[in-house]
């Protein structure tokens, strides 16, 4: 009788950390929420035109995204096709007839088809993220979001006016995937072309336009804690997201900079850097590079010392900030126009 009281014990710990795991996984800020996110798969349906025929299929293309497809035909693709949807045009005659039947443009788009025969996943990702900011700016409305191919032309995601975010699915294929070496991709990007980043690319462009990132004639502690709001926005959007993941690093970088904080600090202290302007000493620290100048350099093997470090720190800095100040909203704080010293003062950012 007591084995079996221990058991039915036992039982019930396993269902309820169970039933835990369940509920933490759909346990974000906005999973109340109810959104319908609409997507397309564009890239699949360009692809999908009648090579003979391009003009019709053009039209009926605009027909499904007349908000869209002139956008991406001449403002992303430069085709100067301009709505003329004839097969004469040399934007279709030359330009888009290329990208449909040139072997290494369909060889791309096949690669797409196979590392993303659906977005399911990642349309939950986004998903989720779009509760958050309905949670967190009630008034933002969802903006459909388009699959595209853009041919390599590094631009993972970006916005149409306010309704529309383009994914370009050609840009989250993987590290193993060949022409991004061939397109002179570094490796220290490679943590933003795995189909993880796709999320944290979407909604970087998302707060760009909402909060637009100055650079002229600010110094280097305004620059880092104008980064440090957006990665604490990330994480507030994405709260399940891995830090390795929303900072592009690697999860050697990410471990070091946890071991390392005050020593991060204090090399900005004792260089003068904090209030340094000139664009030349203080953008390496606040944008992605292969190590973090004078911490870390081109001859170290691992390259713990990633050069978007800065905006890292100045994630801490915002991070402290809010622990200090837990009835300030998310959106208050990115509201707010305080000076960076003055910014800092009140974060009572203490690193250790």
């Amino acid at each position: 009788m007591r084995c079996f009281k221990y058991y039915i014990i036992s039982l019930l710990s396993v269902l309820m950390v169970i039933a835990g795991s369940c509920k933490n996984h759909d346990d974000h800020p906005g999973a109340a929420i109810k959104i319908d996110l609409k997507t397309s798969r564009f890239d699949v349906d360009l692809y999908g035109l009648d090579t003979n025929k391009i003009g019709p299929g053009l039209e009926q293309l605009h027909s499904k995204y007349p908000d869209f497809l002139n956008f991406y035909l001449d403002t992303l693709m430069g085709l100067g096709i301009r709505g003329n949807y004839n097969d004469t045009v040399a934007g279709i005659r030359q330009g888009l007839r290329i990208y449909l039947t040139y072997k290494d443009f369909v060889r791309l788009e096949d690669s797409i088809k196979t590392h993303f025969p659906d977005t399911k996943i990642s349309e939950t990702e986004l998903t989720k993220g779009f509760q958050n900011m309905k949670y967190y700016f009630p008034a933002f409305h969802v903006p459909k979001v388009y699959f595209v191919n853009t041919e390599l032309n590094n631009l993972p995601a970006f916005t149409l006016d306010t309704s529309i975010i383009g994914v370009s699915l050609d840009m989250f294929l993987g590290d193993n995937f060949v022409p991004y070496t061939q397109v002179q991709i570094p490796n220290y990007l490679f943590p933003h072309i795995r189909p993880s980043y796709m999320p944290v690319s979407v909604f970087k462009v998302v707060y760009s336009s909402l909060y637009p990132y100055v650079q002229e004639d600010k110094v280097l502690l305004d620059l880092m804690l104008q980064r440090g709001k957006e990665f604490y926005y990330l994480h507030k959007m994405l709260p399940e997201t891995p830090d390795s993941v929303i900072f592009g690093f690697t999860q050697k970088q990410v471990e070091w900079c946890n071991h390392n904080e005050a020593f991060i600090y204090n090399f900005f202290i004792h260089q003068n850097l904090l209030f340094e302007k000139e664009l030349l000493k203080t953008i390496p620290y606040v944008n992605d590079g292969p190590f973090a100048r004078g911490i870390g350099s081109a001859a170290d093997s691992e390259k713990l010392t990633p050069g978007n470090i800065g905006s890292w720190l100045g994630y801490r800095m915002i991070s402290s900030y809010m622990d200090n100040h837990p009835d300030i909203p998310i959106k208050a704080m990115l509201d707010m126009k305080k000076e960076p010293n003055i910014l800092l003062e009140e974060a009572k950012y203490k690193p250790k």
